[in-house]
């Protein structure tokens, strides 16, 4: 799984970044351990990874995996929203994986507070990797609605191959309001996504009430 995930960011990061070489050819190939070995090459000297050793990618894609196919670990990770989670929590931020996470605590929960989901930098729109794996499943490749939430934010930086499908829109019966960020040289980067315009707008429409 892993290595198709790999390989799936591999052919996002050479539509972005035109120094890194188009795979062209892995709809033909399988992920042997070579082309997994490029795959890493590429990721590593792209603008999203900035350099960062391999070891960190690999450690990456595994956080992912280790979520998404180990159940009790799975859920355990949801209790960790829970508990942060409480009668007066108006608005909801994931970033990464943990808008996966928070994804699947608010369909898990919908008698929740909650009115505003707010996704950055999220990977719930990759199919057959992600997408098709969520807790509940999509049903005719529609998402479920996530519990309590009034309105859902997606925030994504047009180079954020983690991000593989910016509009989440889609995917989620025509109900979730896509934004594009520019994050500079690091995409992915929380802090950046954090601080960006749009994500404060997006956390102030839960607050306007209070």
């Amino acid at each position: 799984w892993e290595k198709e995930l790999l390989l799936e960011w591999w052919k996002e990061a050479a539509k972005v970044e035109h120094d890194i070489k188009d795979p062209a050819d892995l709809s033909r190939e399988k992920a042997t351990p070579r082309r997994v070995q490029k795959a890493l090459n590429a990721l590593t000297g792209s603008r999203f990874f900035g350099g960062v050793a391999e070891k960190i990618v690999i450690y990456f894609l595994k956080q992912v995996g280790g979520y998404l196919h180990n159940p009790e670990l799975r859920q355990e990770i949801r209790d960790r929203i829970v508990e942060a989670i409480d009668q007066d929590t108006r608005v909801l931020v994931g970033h990464s994986l943990g808008s996966v996470v928070c994804y699947e605590a608010l369909c898990q929960h919908p008698e929740w507070s909650v009115e505003v989901f707010v996704t950055l930098g999220s990977p719930l729109g990759i199919k057959g990797l992600i997408f098709d794996r969520l807790e509940p499943s999509p049903v005719s490749n529609l998402g479920s609605w996530p519990g309590s939430v009034k309105q859902w934010i997606n925030i994504a930086d047009a180079g954020d191959i983690v991000a593989l499908e910016k509009e989440l829109n889609p995917l989620f019966d025509g109900l979730v309001e896509d934004k594009l960020v520019y994050n500079g040289s690091d995409a992915h980067n929380a802090s950046n996504y954090f601080t960006a315009s749009e994500t404060g707008e997006a956390i102030k429409l839960g607050l306007m009430d209070e």
